[in-house]
């Protein structure tokens, strides 16, 4: 199996998958010998990633695209409800923010300034309600801890105990959204 071999002063070995090119991150001391064995060793790894890869690409290359008037409306109908729902959980967890920015973002669901302004990508809108929740809900725990600390996930599941549920659709589903405006990354 063909491969990239990138050295480096790393201790381990790893291996990433972009498409159809497999990439060998070794030590500087490893020699080809050892990084043909370590693909040899997980060929099969190997292959199913590059088979859930084409898969992936498939179902983005599928999804409807949205057209610009599809997005102004999104945007229209986000400036009506998300807010709506930052207030009401702020109000349950005696939150304070600053400003709300909507965007539609390539990377982000949405983020959380050290400023206390919230950022959350209209895409949201086609997601499931509680979707929408778990983003509002981890964002504004992000006014107490600026990290992802087991503190904070606390607070996040005091807010929204169904939060990994959540959480998981949009990791496993979040992708086609993003194709439907930006394409396949």
């Amino acid at each position: 199996m063909e491969y990239t071999l990138i050295k480096s002063r790393r201790k381990t070995l790893s291996l990433e998958i972009r498409g159809d090119d497999v990439i060998v991150r070794a030590p500087n001391r490893i020699s080809k010998r050892e990084a043909d064995a370590f693909v040899k060793k997980h060929e099969a790894w190997i292959l199913k990633k590059k088979a859930q890869l084409a898969q992936k690409k498939a179902q983005e290359d599928a999804s409807p695209k949205l057209s610009e008037e599809e997005l102004r409306d999104l945007a229209d109908r986000a400036r009506e409800i998300i807010p709506a729902r930052v207030a009401y959980y702020a109000g349950l967890m005696g939150a304070r923010y600053g400003r709300i920015t909507l965007r539609c973002q390539k990377t982000r669901w949405g983020s959380c300034s050290a400023k206390k302004n919230l950022n959350f990508n209209i895409l949201l809108l086609l997601t499931p309600p509680e979707v929408i929740d778990s983003v509002v809900v981890h964002e504004l725990c992000h006014l107490w801890e600026m990290n992802h600390s087991a503190r904070f996930y606390e607070r996040v599941y005091a807010a929204y105990p169904d939060y990994d549920r959540w959480n998981r659709w949009l990791k496993e589903n979040g992708h086609l959204i993003m194709a439907r405006v930006f394409g396949n990354r």
